[in-house]
């Protein structure tokens, strides 16, 4: 029989545990986010936001001449990001032509370490080829990773060979300083935007910012989002 004293101390110990898995999962989420409430709150804080012109350097997929283009900054290692890959691939298709995204690398080191790595091969792969090319390296990369700081470093030299890449200047170009910079040129525009975990999008029309995307919702949520906009 168990007496009064031990039930107070299970009590005890199992409050300990809860409290030490809420507060692991506080860690790990805060730097990527799973899903945020619907809804935007202040409309003159969405308006108030500042986010980097979209140019040339930008990667796009989509129709450039969008009416509504969804930014997104994103870390290649996160989990909810890898989720929302798929979900915005499946909006660029349902809204053929009139909405555009463009991805930003927002590489988490703290959580992510090989993140940083993965958007400069991407970059790498950009410099050989066009968006066209960007974007096969990307969803490659997307697809082997199994998230979490998962993807081994061999895997890249990998999805290169594999879509055609000269290996010789990719691997140069994996140490190459402006490389480098513009994936940094990225992240420094997310934190400019008040961007502090990943995936974060906005939502513009006319190259403002009229909405944003707070994690990896679902797609029913960022269809009437963008439907709103369209309208």
């Amino acid at each position: 029989m168990e007496t009064k004293q031990n039930n107070n101390q299970k009590q005890i110990a199992g409050a300990i545990i809860i409290a030490g898995l809420l507060i692991s999962g506080a860690i790990l989420l805060k730097g990527s986010t799973a899903v945020a409430p619907v809804g935007n709150g202040n409309k003159a804080e969405v308006k108030d936001i500042k986010i980097k012109d979209i140019s040339k350097n930008d990667h796009l997929l989509g129709n450039p001449d969008a009416k509504v283009v969804v930014v997104e900054y994103s870390d290649t290692e996160c989990p909810f990001c890898k989720i929302f890959h798929n979900t915005m691939h499946q909006i660029v298709t349902k809204y053929d032509g009139k909405v555009a995204w463009i991805y930003r690398h927002y590489p988490i080191a703290q959580l992510h370490p090989k993140a940083f790595h993965e958007s400069v091969a991407m970059e790498c792969a950009f410099s050989q080829g066009d968006n066209e090319t960007f974007w096969k390296y990307t969803d490659e990369l997307y697809a082997r990773t199994t998230s979490n700081n998962r993807l081994d470093v061999t895997e890249l030299p990998k999805i290169a060979e594999s879509i055609g890449l000269n290996l010789d200047s990719f691997n140069d170009c994996l140490t190459n300083e402006k490389t480098k910079g513009n994936v940094e040129e990225d992240m420094d525009s997310g934190n400019k935007a008040g961007v502090n975990g990943t995936p974060k999008s906005f939502i513009l029309k006319n190259g403002k910012v009229v909405d944003t995307i707070d994690g990896a919702e679902p797609i029913e949520n960022v269809i009437q989002k963008i439907d709103k906009v369209l309208k």
